[in-house]
């Protein structure tokens, strides 16, 4: 699953472990999203969409790259 994850942490000058504690998850995690290892559960989706102001069709899609 594809993410803007990244830039929209980027845009707002937060480093990953910024992003990880307003989300409660590890920095790790926030890694594992934003390379696409890990694809985050709906709840976490939820709430990194929420936290962009962004719809989370517009954080996440399946697209192919």
């Amino acid at each position: 699953m594809n993410n803007h994850i990244r830039a929209l942490r980027k845009a707002r000058q937060l480093t990953q472990a910024d992003l990880a504690e307003a989300m409660g998850v590890s920095r790790n995690t926030i890694n594992s999203i934003e390379v696409g290892r890990y694809v985050p559960s709906l709840p976490l989706a939820l709430r990194l969409a929420r936290f962009f102001g962004k719809p989370v069709e517009e954080v996440f899609d399946d697209t192919p790259p």
